[in-house]
């Protein structure tokens, strides 16, 4: 049956996107349920030790900035295959480190992997599937880093608890071997732009997206938006600890909690995304996280209800960003490479800015203004992203012309 050799054919070229932006993801958040045990070993105040995701972010970002444009060239699965490596790398130092500036150095190899995988895993999607999987394909990659939160959040606060947070850095890499191996069994596709034959450079790369005025601005409300969603992220295990004096293993349970809600909202938003205005729903679920941020750092009625709080405001989550991938994407649909470079720079970015920015208003003035400031930058995000071109409203096919058949499930 040709339905039968169809699906495994999928499975196979979303693999290695879905374990490429998992093993990022959990790269990432597994800072967060250790910064107070680690700010105890190394001596430092939770604030310093939330700075190294800033310096994580900053390699990031520089690091995507030109892979971006290499992907266009050469494809995904090399930037896979030396992402996994160098991220791999990077958790084995964060959890050897003595001191904390060998951390950050940590960090700055963790950065270079994180900058490769992201951007690869979500050029991809475009690289491997047609337009018509795209929405399915995009809700399994961006759906696919909750699992960091869902099953390895859990099993970092265990090892933390049972033996040391160091140990805990076992997860993210081994979740980086699992994304090298897929690398190198995944099947080569060559690059959009080698495909055309056309020359390019790096510099072509970046001037093609920043030269577009709404694939910039774009560019600029994920920045925006991923700033104050990291702030919540990064402090979130903090807010619990400061609130109701929880352990570690607890709030990696109510970390990962959110997260299911998060992917299953995922792998279920392309049908909402046909039915609907795209960009208008990007809108409404940017504000609704707002709303939801500043009510979750300025109202703590019980462990339930926070946790209650968290995952509306993951709804609201999965919804803006497999809809703002998914546009992205379709600003310039022969840069993917490009494009995405540019996703992952102003996500990591804003994850910088986010953890920096908010570790600062958390010194200065506390949880319930940070609360305000995320609700602020939120609603600037949707303002930016209202003007961003939808090719799918703006005098291209119909949605039924798109996707006469049946949507993928």
């Amino acid at each position: 049956m040709p339905g039968s050799t169809a699906t495994p054919s999928r499975v196979r070229r979303l693999l290695p996107l879905v374990l490429a932006t998992t093993a990022t993801q959990a790269s990432i958040v597994v800072l967060a349920p250790l910064l107070v045990e680690i700010g105890n070993t190394l001596g430092a105040s939770v604030s310093a030790v939330g700075a190294a995701r800033s310096v994580l972010a900053g390699t990031a970002v520089a690091t995507s900035l030109a892979v971006g444009p290499v992907i266009d060239r050469v494809g995904v699965r090399p930037l896979i295959v030396w992402g996994a490596l160098l991220a791999l790398g990077g958790a084995v130092a964060s959890g050897a480190s003595p001191a904390l500036p060998i951390f950050y150095a940590a960090h700055v190899i963790t950065g270079l992997g994180v900058g490769c995988l992201l951007s690869a895993g979500f050029a991809g999607v475009a690289s491997n599937f047609e337009p018509r999987d795209m929405t399915w394909a995009m809700g399994y990659v961006v759906g696919a880093q909750s699992l960091a939160w869902i099953l390895g959040n859990p099993i970092v606060g265990l090892l933390a608890d049972a033996g040391s947070w160091r140990l805990a850095y076992a997860v993210p890499a081994s979740i980086c071997i699992a994304a090298l191996v897929a690398g190198l069994l995944a099947r080569p596709t060559e690059g959009k732009v080698a495909a055309s034959g056309e020359p390019d450079t790096i510099r072509d790369g970046l001037v093609a997206v920043y030269s577009d005025r709404s694939a910039r601005r774009w560019a600029i409300a994920e920045l925006v938006g991923y700033s104050a969603w990291a702030a919540e992220l990064t402090y979130a295990a903090a807010y619990y600890i400061r609130m109701y004096d929880v352990n570690v293993a607890t709030i990696g349970v109510l970390l990962a909690g959110g997260s299911v809600v998060f992917l299953t909202v995922s792998l279920n938003v392309n049908r909402l995304m046909v039915r609907y205005s795209r960009r208008q729903l990007i809108v409404v679920s940017a504000l609704g996280m707002g709303a939801m941020l500043a009510l979750f750092l300025n109202w703590a009625p019980s462990v339930l209800g926070t946790f209650l709080m968290f995952c509306v405001m993951a709804v609201f989550a999965a919804i803006r960003v497999n809809g703002s991938s998914a546009l992205g994407l379709e600003q310039l649909p022969e840069r993917p490479g490009a494009m995405m470079g540019a996703r992952t720079a102003a996500a990591q970015l804003g994850y910088m800015v986010g953890a920096g920015g908010g570790g600062i208003v958390l010194a200065l003035w506390g949880f319930g203004t940070l609360g305000f400031v995320l609700l602020a930058g939120m609603a600037a995000s949707a303002w930016l992203v209202a003007g961003v071109r939808d090719p799918w409203i703006e005098g291209g096919p119909s949605v039924a012309e798109r996707f006469p058949e049946p949507i993928p499930d």
